[in-house]
C-alpha cells in the first residue's frame, strides 16, 4: 500500500517526501481534532466502573 501511494506522488523523491509528510500530518491532526473526541464522546471511555 505504501508503495503504491509513493509511486502516485508527482515530483522527484524530495517533493514526494514532502506531500507524503504533509499528508501524514493532515491525517494524524484530523484523528486528533475531530475523530478521537468524536469517540470519546460517542462510547463514554472515560468513564470507569471498576470499583
Amino acid at each position: 500500500m505504501y508503495a503504491w501511494v509513493w509511486r502516485r506522488l508527482p515530483g522527484p523523491w524530495p517533493a514526494r517526501l514532502a506531500i507524503y509528510l504533509i499528508v501524514v500530518t493532515a491525517i494524524v491532526a484530523g484523528l486528533f481534532f475531530w475523530a478521537f473526541p468524536w469517540v470519546e464522546e460517542t462510547f463514554d471511555i472515560n468513564r470507569v466502573t471498576v470499583g
